[in-house]
């Protein structure tokens, strides 16, 4: 930050502090600082959504993801290894839990060890909720990673409701509900039911969409191609008698099926003796192909909420990539990974550093949906197609906004020095408004001339 994003706006003159006083150090005890008011930081932020955006928090959108540290991390217990979203098994981990609204207004969040499981997360998680917000009849939203009996069992108990996803294996008593067409479409590409299952107090609905069924598809024939590969070029060393040892023959086998656990379910595999030697004998499993067939693109809810259609239940489930958009952001545009802090309570305020960045991320977002920035050119059709600022290109363009020292001798050799702001283009006038900026006509005077620097 000191050597990169501090010299390239206009911090030095709004904090008064000038660009060589920033460094590591000061940085870093900042965070200390501000580490004892997560709490009161997180209630605070949660009145003013309210204020300014009308924001509720009744329906409560859950979900973990994990980033990594570079180094050992010796002295944090908190970085463990364990299952890695970031695709860095290599590297000590920590896990995180973010809940925000249907919006994608932050609520709160939480740090846990590395390797800890995300189903043991949730009762922690319910305990934190009511000690900083008391007790309420919240709807909970989860996907089916963090979803078990006991953790449903805590929710209720707390007076709470929920809706979430369920493991695909609670798929294969649907059966004969995927095969009959009295699916509701909803959307062009999506059909849901509601489902008969006797669970209590609870619904189940069926879901199914074109688009997963394609992708689940696509993934399914790249390992099945893969393994059918490896099956062919074992079957072909063994004809060969390149391969003779039938121990040497299983372990290779064993490593083809425990590389492709995804589809090895759908083959039977056999090691036979032949009048003309050991042989490799595999087919495909026709009834487990076509029910995985019937069952990809598919996926079940369950529910407590009495009160709503399939329709309007999927739609409320659908807002949990609320928080897979929050955890986008906290990863590229926030640059929250990788961590090189060592220490625990660095770290704590690095992610806390980073939640109030996702803060103002999102209230940026909202305040640009208000309305148009600015008023397109209008189409040939009459209708506008313009698509809605982003927060990452609202930031792009103000940072072409530039400051200058203007250095002005006088006759007695002194020299009167102005900072001044460039004009601001049309677009970037829109923008303001639409935020409620307004540019200064100059900045403060410096003592010494700097370079041109952005102020956005």
């Amino acid at each position: 930050m000191e050597q990169r994003w501090y010299p390239s706006t206009a911090l030095d003159d709004l904090l008064e502090i000038p660009e060589g006083k920033i460094n590591d150090t000061r940085l870093y005890r900042c965070l200390d600082r501000i580490l004892p008011h997560k709490t009161k930081l997180e209630q605070h932020l949660k009145q003013r959504f309210g204020e300014l955006f009308g924001a509720e928090f009744d329906v409560l959108l859950y979900d973990l993801t994990s980033t990594y540290v570079e180094g050992a991390a010796e002295k944090n217990p908190m970085m463990r290894r364990g299952y890695s979203r970031d695709h860095r098994p290599d590297c000590e981990q920590m896990g995180i839990a973010l809940i925000v609204n249907s919006e994608g207004f932050p609520f709160s969040y939480e740090t846990f060890d590395g390797n800890r499981a995300d189903v043991s997360t949730m009762e922690t998680i319910l305990r934190m909720v009511e000690r900083k917000y008391g007790k309420a009849r919240r709807i909970w939203v989860m996907d089916r990673g963090i979803v078990s009996e006991a953790n449903l069992a805590a929710i209720r108990k707390r007076g709470g409701q929920y809706l979430v996803g369920t493991p695909r294996s609670q798929m294969k008593q649907f059966e004969q509900e995927l095969l009959r067409d009295d699916w509701v479409q909803v959307r062009p590409d999506i059909e849901v039911k509601q489902v008969a299952i006797p669970r209590g107090e609870e619904t189940s609905i069926l879901c199914r969409t074109t688009g997963r069924k394609e992708k689940q598809q696509a993934i399914r024939e790249r390992f099945s191609t893969h393994m059918e590969k490896a099956l062919r070029a074992l079957e072909k060393s063994i004809a060969g008698h390149r391969l003779k040892d039938r121990n040497k023959m299983e372990r290779q086998l064993g490593r083809i099926q425990a590389r492709h656990p995804q589809v090895n379910d759908l083959y039977t595999i056999e090691l036979k003796n032949t009048p003309d030697g050991m042989r490799l004998f595999w087919e495909i499993r026709a009834e487990r192909l076509a029910w995985r067939d019937l069952r990809e693109g598919a996926f079940l809810l369950r529910t407590h909420l009495r009160v709503e259609s399939p329709e309007a239940l999927w739609s409320k489930y659908m807002q949990l990539t609320e928080a897979e958009t929050a955890f986008r952001a906290l990863k590229s545009e926030l640059s929250i990974r990788p961590l090189f802090h060592q220490k625990e309570p660095r770290v704590k305020a690095h992610l806390l550093l980073a939640f109030l960045g996702y803060a103002l991320w999102v209230t940026l977002k909202h305040q640009l949906k208000r309305r148009p920035v600015i008023a397109p050119e209008p189409s040939l059709s009459g209708v506008n197609h313009a698509p809605p600022f982003t927060p990452m290109k609202a930031l792009v363009l103000l940072s072409t906004l530039q400051s200058a020292d203007i250095v002005l001798p006088t006759t007695d050799g002194r020299e009167i020095r102005l900072r001044r702001i460039t004009e601001p283009s049309t677009e970037q006038k829109s923008l303001l408004r639409q935020l409620a900026l307004t540019l200064p006509q100059r900045l403060k005077a410096l003592a010494k001339c700097s370079a041109d620097f952005s102020v956005a």
